[in-house]
Parts: C-alpha cells; sequence; structure tokens
C-alpha cells in the first residue's frame, strides 16, 4: 500500500481552486497542488443534467493526512457535496516522494 496519495477536487472558480490549494500547502497538508482549469464538468445533481465550467486541484500529499485533507477543503468549499477523491501513487522519483513527505511534516507550530 502507498504512503502517498493524490486528492482530487473541482470547484466552480479559478479563486475557489486556489483557495484551496493556498489553504492545503500554508498548512502543510500538502507539498503542491495543481489547478488547472476551466474543464467541462457533465453530472447528474438533483434529478438533472448540469454541465458547468470548473477548475480542479489536484493535490499531493501523504495517504496518512487525507481525513485532514478533506476536512480543510469542505472547509473552503462551496458544493454541498464536493468531489474529493484519493488516488493512491503506486510508484515515482524516490527523490519527489521525499520531497512531498518532507513538506507535509509536522512543523509543530501549525
Amino acid at each position: 500500500m502507498s504512503d502517498f496519495i493524490q486528492v482530487m477536487t473541482a470547484i466552480d472558480s479559478e479563486e475557489g481552486a486556489q483557495k484551496i490549494a493556498r489553504t492545503l500547502v500554508e498548512k502543510r497538508l500538502a507539498a503542491c497542488v495543481h489547478v488547472a482549469g476551466p474543464i467541462t464538468s457533465t453530472y447528474w445533481w438533483q434529478g438533472k443534467i448540469e454541465i458547468e465550467k470548473e477548475w480542479t486541484c489536484a493535490i499531493k500529499t501523504r495517504k496518512e493526512l487525507y481525513g485532514d485533507v478533506e476536512k480543510a477543503i469542505r472547509a473552503v468549499h462551496p458544493y454541498h457535496e464536493p468531489e474529493i477523491i484519493a488516488l493512491p501513487i503506486i510508484d515515482g522519483s524516490q527523490s519527489y516522494l521525499a520531497w512531498i513527505e518532507a513538506e507535509t511534516a509536522d512543523m509543530g507550530n501549525l
């Protein structure tokens, strides 16, 4: 089982995506958050198909931090039920994974 994950979420504005990114990095819950968009999302919501522009956040972190990452996203996310999913990082550059580990370490004062 991987110690590292990439958490994905989508939100309706670039500003909102940047707020999520900054919040997670400042709290050292993520080493890095890539923000991409706009994209077009098509989905069912409350009995009808919706088509909306969104921005995605690809959050690089450690598996043990998932619960805190989810709470932090929900605290700033405007959606009633935001997409928050975690994908295992099954392999990667050892130096990059060590960087994720170092940047998400408990700093004692956060």
